[in-house]
C-alpha cells in the first residue's frame, strides 16, 4: 500500500482559548502548528491542513489549506472528508489525520496505524491510549481512514452524523493502542492552563 498522506486538523474554534487559531499559539519558541508539523511530515507522503476561514493566515507553513466541504461547524469529520477529497485528487489510498494543537503526538504514529488495520478491505484505525483506570479511550482526531470511503463519510455528514465513532464503529474501524509513559502523547491544548502544562513538558 502507498504511504499515506497526511492532514493536520486546525478546524476548531478554540472557544476555550478565546478563540482565534489555537496552532498559531507559541510554545518553547514556536508556533503549536510547527511542533506537529515537525513530528507529523516525515511519517508521511505529503501533508495538507484542514482549517476555514482565510487560509492566507497560514502560508508561512507553506502547506496547501483545505476547508471544509460541508456547510455549518460539522466536527472533526468534515476535516476528514476535506482532507480525503484532497488526496483522491493526489490519488492517495488512504490519509492520516492529527490535531493542530497536540505537540508531543507520537513519532511512530502512523505506522501503528497501519499495523492495525492490517488485512482491512477499508484500512480504517484511530489511535488510543489508556487511562489510569484502564480504560480504553479513543481519539478520534487522529486515524487512518481510506479514500474508498469517502461518498460513504460525505452521506453520513449530510444526514446529521457529527460523532466519529460512531461512524468508524459503523465500519468496524479498529485501535492503534500507544503507550502513556509519563505523559499522554496525545495530550492536546486547550486551555491557557494546558499551555502552560506543554511549556513544563517540553
Amino acid at each position: 500500500m502507498k504511504q499515506p498522506l497526511g492532514v493536520i486538523l486546525a478546524g476548531g474554534r478554540a472557544r476555550r482559548m478565546g478563540g482565534g487559531d489555537k496552532g498559531e499559539l507559541a510554545l518553547g519558541g514556536q508556533t503549536l502548528l510547527s511542533h506537529v508539523i515537525e513530528r507529523f511530515e516525515p511519517q508521511v507522503a505529503g501533508l495538507a491542513l484542514n482549517a476555514n476561514g482565510d487560509p492566507a493566515r497560514f502560508a508561512h507553513y507553506g502547506l496547501p489549506v483545505l476547508p471544509d466541504s460541508v456547510a455549518g461547524f460539522a466536527g472533526p469529520l468534515a476535516g476528514v472528508l476535506a482532507g480525503l477529497d484532497w488526496a483522491a485528487a493526489q490519488g492517495a489510498d488512504t490519509i492520516v489525520t492529527a490535531a493542530a494543537d497536540t505537540p508531543f503526538l507520537p513519532p511512530d504514529l502512523v505506522p501503528q496505524l497501519l499495523l492495525a488495520a492490517e488485512g482491512m478491505a477499508h484500512t480504517l484505525a484511530l489511535a488510543a491510549t489508556r487511562d489510569p483506570a484502564g480504560d480504553l479511550n479513543r481519539h478520534p482526531t487522529f486515524g487512518l481512514w481510506p479514500i474508498a470511503l469517502r461518498d460513504d463519510l460525505r452521506s453520513a455528514l449530510e444526514g446529521g452524523l457529527r460523532k466519529v465513532v460512531a461512524w468508524t464503529d459503523a465500519h468496524d474501524g479498529r485501535v492503534a493502542e500507544f503507550p502513556v509513559a509519563g505523559s499522554d502523547p496525545f495530550f492536546n491544548v486547550n486551555t491557557p492552563d494546558d499551555l502552560a502544562d506543554a511549556e513544563r513538558l517540553l
